[in-house]
């Protein structure tokens, strides 16, 4: 199970953290990402975690958004920390192992978190 939470609605320029909790899945172990899902858009993964800490983001994040995993292991906790929102940011987040966890033959998805930003 993937526990997404901290979203919300915020101007633009503002700040978010959001989380990731686990359970049956270890995130210290294999690769982990951000996803979104912007209205009438398909989900994408626009931050990456690999599992010996190396990060890559789309370019739209890039020098605004950060990954990082818990050091405690046992929080088995992801983070986005989003800064400097912008309204196209907006979207439901979801965090997942890269490639997706797959349950019964299809990909597994947490409920997300919706971030708004207004401009």
């Amino acid at each position: 199970q993937l526990v997404e939470s901290g979203g919300g609605f915020v101007q633009a320029g503002e700040s978010l953290r959001l989380s990731c909790a686990a359970f049956k899945i270890l995130l210290w172990r294999v690769d982990v990402g951000w996803y979104r899902q912007a209205p009438g858009k398909q989900r994408e993964l626009v931050a990456t975690l690999t599992s010996d800490n190396v990060v890559d983001y789309v370019d739209s994040l890039k020098g605004r958004f950060t990954i990082w995993r818990d050091r405690d292991n046992a929080k088995n906790t992801v983070y986005l920390q989003m800064a400097n929102l912008k309204p196209e940011d907006s979207g439901v987040y979801y965090c997942n192992t890269v490639p997706p966890v797959v349950v019964a033959g299809e990909n597994y998805w947490g409920q997300g978190t919706q971030v708004t930003v207004s401009s």
